[in-house]
């Protein structure tokens, strides 16, 4: 159930929203697809691939510094109720495998890479019960996996080294 986010109507709306990440162990930020809601309020209309405390569309407030800056991502004003958790198959998982696993989880899900996909679980679905899948997946060495709740209060970055 590969998520399509833009079609012809929502694909000429969507403009580029950005979180830095200056502690994440991959990235320093994170650009994402966002519907304009007027104001500066904006949708999130893909599901994070780093960021933390985010989800598939969330309603956040997002501001430019400056005329030329990027929309940055200040919070969220209204969470969506959808979760995301991101996955890395071993290597020997191939495409074909690799989406029949996730397709029997019952999620949307969008690829960063060939082995690293970021699932979108919609609201008032059985977190719990994707979470024991992926777990067992895991134990079976098929793929890692993380959730992707507030690593620290208030921000949507990763833990630093120090913490």
């Amino acid at each position: 159930m590969l998520l399509k986010v833009k079609n012809k109507t929502t694909e000429s709306k969507l403009v580029k929203v950005h979180i830095d990440l200056p502690n994440h162990w991959a990235v320093g930020g994170e650009s994402m697809w966002a519907e304009p809601l007027g104001g500066d309020l904006y949708r999130i209309e893909n599901v994070p691939f780093y960021a933390y405390s985010l989800n598939f569309k969330d309603i956040v407030l997002a501001r430019r510094n400056s005329e030329d800056e990027i929309l940055e991502i200040k919070e969220v004003v209204k969470p969506s109720g959808h979760k995301t958790f991101r996955v890395n198959f071993k290597k020997a998982i191939d495409h074909e495998q690799q989406v029949e696993i996730l397709d029997s989880l019952g999620v949307g899900y969008e690829r960063a890479y060939e082995y690293y996909v970021a699932l979108d679980l919609e609201a008032g679905r059985d977190y719990n019960a994707v979470f024991d899948q992926l777990e067992k997946l895991e134990e079976k060495e098929i793929l890692i996996f993380e959730t992707c709740g507030a690593r620290v209060p208030g921000s949507f970055d990763d833990t630093s080294e120090e913490e």
